[in-house]
Parts: C-alpha cells; structure tokens; sequence
C-alpha cells in the first residue's frame, strides 16, 4: 500500500482518477490533478515546501519531488512526462514537458511548455528552459529546436500513461 502521510496539518489532496502505485510515497502539502499516475517508488514529500501537479501527468518509477524550505516549493503544469529516476526540486514546469530519465531539474529553475530535457541532463539553479527547445547535458544548455514528431510526442505520452495506469485499476 502507497505510503500517503500528512505533515503537520498539511494532507496530500490526489484526485480520484489518479494511479498511485502502491509502493510509492506522498507526503505533506501535495496537490495532484486528474488523470495522473504516480509510479512506482516515487517520492513527492511536500514536507518542506509545496508540491503541485496538474492534470495528466506522469511521475515515473523512481523519481523524487521536492522543495525547499522557505525558498521553493515545485509547480508541475498539465501532461508533464518526469521519467524514471529523475530529481525535480524547488522549480516550476509548464505545460507539455518530458523530463528524461535520470534528469535532476534545480531550484528556481523555469521549464516552459514544450520543452524536452533529455535523460541524464542537469539543469541548474535559476536556469530557463526556452518553449520549443531540447536541452541537453551537464549543465543542461539549449540544443536544437524540437521537430515535429518530438511535438507530436509530447501530446502523446501522458495520454499513453493514462492508458498504461488503467491496466492496474482494471485488477480491481
């Protein structure tokens, strides 16, 4: 069963559509969106700072969510990809972004709405991510505008996360 836990006063708000893992662990001032999935042993601990999450996104195996205190909590648009055993700390993400697998995004970092970070990439504190661009690296710089079928898979995979989440509440 899924570790969800207050902290202080604050409960973790989850939508009723949304796929918890049951090995995963929410704690503190989380707000989750419609049609979400959070993966297996992922972390949000919004015990410091606040953590949201919009509407069909996907928080994938492994990935740890937080802030910091005083500083930054972490907002988290709609149809966001954070791919397994990614770090998102303290930043704001817009709309229509994949975070790749292993990518650690910093505090006060800004990535804007259709913006690919590649596996493995660092963003670094303050960084801004530009809309319609990959970034790449450590630290994570601009590389090249974003193609039409890396658009395209960006409108795609939450949707693709919506139907893999169904296979485990269908169990039911």
């Amino acid at each position: 069963m899924a570790t969800i836990l207050p902290v202080k006063e604050s409960f973790p708000f989850i939508a009723e559509e949304t796929f918890i893992a049951p090995n995963c662990t929410i704690v503190g001032d989380v707000t989750i969106g419609h049609h979400c999935s959070v993966w297996f042993n992922a972390v949000i601990r919004g015990d410091v700072n606040y953590i949201k999450i919009g509407n069909f996104s996907n928080i994938q195996d492994n990935v740890t969510i937080h802030g910091t205190f005083e500083r930054s909590g972490t907002d988290i648009g709609n149809y966001v990809n954070i791919g397994h055993n990614a770090i998102v700390h303290g930043c704001v993400i817009q709309d229509y972004v994949l975070i790749g697998m292993g990518a650690i995004v910093m505090d006060k970092a800004e990535i804007q709405s259709k913006v690919i970070i590649a596996a493995g990439a660092v963003v670094l504190e303050n960084t801004v991510c530009e809309s319609g661009y990959l970034y790449a690296g450590v630290p994570a710089k601009k590389i090249k505008s974003l193609t039409d079928e890396q658009m395209a898979l960006l409108e795609k995979l939450p949707h693709n996360y919506v139907l893999y989440s169904s296979w485990f509440s269908d169990q039911k």
